[in-house]
């Protein structure tokens, strides 16, 4: 069974970053910078503008998820700190931060705590759908649902990261066993990839290999 990703909440996204944006703090980050949860020893929300940013487990560097578009951070880890996960910029990029303390009074004051829970259950889902990913799947499973991932990324993300290093970084598969998959899906005409080995596009990925 194909298990798609769940669908951003658009609109409750809008209305947190609406209210929250006058209050913020800009931030300019470079490339492969991470970032700490709090300021001053201060817990803090960051309201993501533009650029490519990746939520990463802080025990070994697994990248669990890479954000593109706007979106808040620091909800989870302002209720629950448990300092499970880092962030770190993949390009330039632009956030607001605020203390925890005050984004708390902001939704209570607009009334907003239900969409507060509307993307926490998107982030919980997204980590249901990983885990359909990676869990106790075979190699060519694995390899399979992240070209798909890969490919619904914009052609300037694909271009930037290589095949190897998107799965290596987001999985323990070997680099033998990842590169076997991929050229053997190249010669058969399943995908196509630039030199250096970028995908170009996904073009019929049987379900067993």
């Amino acid at each position: 069974m194909i298990i798609l990703p769940p669908t951003r909440p658009e609109a409750a996204i809008q209305r947190l970053l609406t209210v929250l944006e006058p209050y913020g703090t800009p931030m300019e980050i470079i490339p492969r910078k991470r970032i700490n949860w709090e300021y001053k020893d201060v817990p803090q929300f960051y309201v993501f503008k533009k650029g490519e940013i990746s939520v990463l487990r802080a025990t070994d560097g697994l990248v669990i998820a890479t954000v593109s578009g706007q979106n808040l951070f620091g909800i989870a880890e302002s209720i629950q700190p448990l300092r499970s996960h880092i962030l770190r910029a993949e390009t330039e990029c632009t956030m607001l931060r605020l203390d925890a303390s005050q984004a708390h009074e902001i939704i209570t004051q607009e009334g907003l705590w239900k969409d507060v829970a509307i993307i926490l259950a998107y982030y919980t889902t997204h980590l249901f759908y990983r885990d359909s990913v990676v869990v106790q799947q075979r190699t060519y499973s694995i390899i399979r649902g992240h070209l798909i991932e890969m490919n619904r990324l914009p052609e300037e993300s694909r271009l930037r990261t290589s095949i190897l290093d998107y799965i290596q970084e987001r999985t323990h598969l070997s680099r033998s066993s990842i590169l076997n998959v991929m050229f053997a899906l190249k010669n058969g005409g399943y995908i196509d990839i630039r030199r250096g080995g970028y995908l170009l596009d996904v073009i019929n990925l049987p379900e067993k290999f």
